[in-house]
């Protein structure tokens, strides 16, 4: 059941305003893309990425530009039931790997002009410094035994991912949604399994590289799960505080807030899709905004974009995490608006009848 603007009668508490996206600015897209010196539709996809984005951030010449990326990590309780390949411990290693620059994303963004922001959400362990806080605890509850958190820290989680957009991203051209947590594939497997009503043994994947056995452990630890919380499917919040993360949390306020403010939001993996499945749960006009990067090698991928009608940008058989597909994507995206907006038109070189 939604309220007249779209959302969840359950999540209408949270204050986020929505616009649609802008008719007259994709009009006016359209119509310049047949005016570029070029043969109509000879770029392809580029061509429709461009007029999209223009008609989510209201001008016929879009920009991606400033790129940033939030990269929201926490650790989860989960863990304790042998569903991942590494220890909790590993997320804090990860965390301070990205902050000093060593890791996947910090090459991949920084091959893509990307700003990118670490935020500790939850993360069991010392972070630098430097790192973003917006500690909740130290890693969520154990959800195979209760629910993963309260409900005052899901709402807690989704706030602090709208003070990220307001205090580091306000005037962004895209956002892109990374994640970090030893165990959030078991998290975002659950989300997915109660949001899109699938069995959980189709959206659940090897994670971090378990073998078949302990992946059927943990597709039996979801079921435990979702039987023992028993989270409300008509209730987004509710399916996060039973069986979500605290990162998870932060990038459904990341996504709402983003959206709020007409920036479009590149999802990354099967962690920020499930945090995607519950942003579109509070308020379903989100998925205006939302672009794709790749197609997971998680399972649970491919049912999260096809529920939010999000189509993918490459297909380069990616499964990191970290925001690397939507750093990777970002690229394209930028090359769709600036092929869109600094190419000449017929006019421009005066073949104004070709």
């Amino acid at each position: 059941m939604t309220d007249g603007g779209g959302r969840s009668a359950e999540a209408a508490a949270i204050d986020v305003s929505i616009p649609p996206l802008d008719d007259t600015a994709r009009e006016a897209a359209t119509e310049r893309q047949q005016q570029l010196l070029k043969p109509p539709g000879s770029l392809g996809r580029l061509e429709a990425m461009a007029v999209e984005i223009a008609a989510m951030q209201a001008t016929p010449t879009p920009s991606v530009d400033p790129a940033v990326m939030f990269t929201l990590a926490a650790d989860h309780g989960v863990t304790a039931e042998g569903v991942s390949a590494y220890p909790a411990s590993v997320t804090a290693a990860m965390v301070e790997a990205v902050e000093s620059g060593d890791a996947a994303i910090n090459a991949l963004a920084g091959a893509t002009d990307i700003e990118t922001h670490v935020v500790d959400m939850g993360v069991d362990g010392g972070v630098p410094e430097s790192v973003i806080d917006h500690h909740i605890a130290d890693g969520t509850a154990n959800m195979a035994g209760e629910p993963a958190m309260t409900a005052a820290q899901a709402r807690e989680s989704i706030a602090a991912g709208r003070d990220l957009v307001a205090e580091h991203a306000a005037e962004a051209g895209v956002v892109g949604l990374g994640d970090l947590g030893i165990g959030n594939t078991t998290a975002s497997a659950a989300i997915t399994a109660a949001v899109t009503d699938t069995a959980v043994a189709e959206v659940t994947g090897h994670g971090t590289g378990i073998d078949e056995a302990a992946r059927q452990g943990k597709i039996e630890t979801i079921e435990q799960a979702l039987a023992g919380t028993d989270p409300d499917t008509d209730d987004p919040l509710d399916v996060l505080r039973c069986v979500g993360g605290f990162e998870i949390g932060g990038l459904v306020g990341v996504t709402l807030e983003a959206a709020s403010r007409r920036i479009p939001v590149v999802v990354d993996g099967v962690i920020t899709g499930a945090a995607a499945l519950v942003a579109a749960g509070i308020d379903e006009r989100v998925t205006a905004y939302l672009l794709g990067s790749h197609v997971s090698t998680e399972p649970g991928h491919a049912v999260q974009l096809e529920q939010l009608g999000v189509e993918p940008c490459i297909e380069y058989e990616m499964g990191l995490g970290e925001g690397t597909g939507a750093a990777v994507a970002i690229g394209t995206y930028r090359a769709a608006c600036r092929s869109h907006t600094e190419m000449a038109t017929f006019s421009d070189v005066g073949l104004d009848d070709a």
